[in-house]
């Protein structure tokens, strides 16, 4: 007897497994069943991963709000008891911005990666809603010309650049 082995559309990512939906039917992601799935087994070492992707969502021109929703949950300790503990319920975006912080020397990581990309790229081709490229350019020209006052004026204050005469 041959054993069946699924194919790899019949698999299931860990990361779809852990995904939720809400009731409006966005799909999210709690930073702690991330955590778990990346490996990290203290969650206090995976809040600096966390810390690092908020800055790199802020510093995207991304709104951080959108994306880390903080939230606090209720739950169980041993003999019945119960504590409170923070949560983060994640975005798709702010999964891959983690992956992308997370430590590289896990193999899990490098798959959170691929994963987030792969998935964050079909729903691109498959239109989900998502805006077209003419109707992203204006905004993605503002962001630009933000960074680049942003940039001009760090490197002015830096010494970099000399004002001009």
């Amino acid at each position: 007897m041959s054993e069946h082995i699924p194919a790899e559309r019949d698999r299931v990512s860990a990361f779809e497994k852990i995904r939720r939906v809400n009731a409006a039917g966005n799909e999210y992601w709690s930073s702690r069943d991330l955590a778990g799935v990346l490996g990290y087994v203290q969650y206090r070492n995976f809040e600096a991963v966390v810390a690092k992707a908020r800055e790199a969502c802020f510093n995207s021109g991304q709104r951080i709000r959108d994306h880390f929703a903080d939230v606090s949950k209720m739950i169980e300790i041993g003999k019945g008891g119960t504590r409170k503990v923070t949560d983060i319920y994640l975005s798709r975006y702010a999964c891959y911005l983690i992956v992308q912080n997370a430590d590289p020397s896990k193999p899990i990581v490098a798959i959170g990666q691929t994963y987030f990309a792969i998935q964050t790229r079909r729903q691109e081709l498959a239109g989900d809603g998502l805006p077209s490229e003419d109707d992203l350019r204006p905004q993605l020209r503002d962001e630009m010309r933000r960074h680049n006052k942003q940039l001009a004026a760090t490197a002015k204050k830096a010494g970099v650049v000399q004002p001009a005469a």
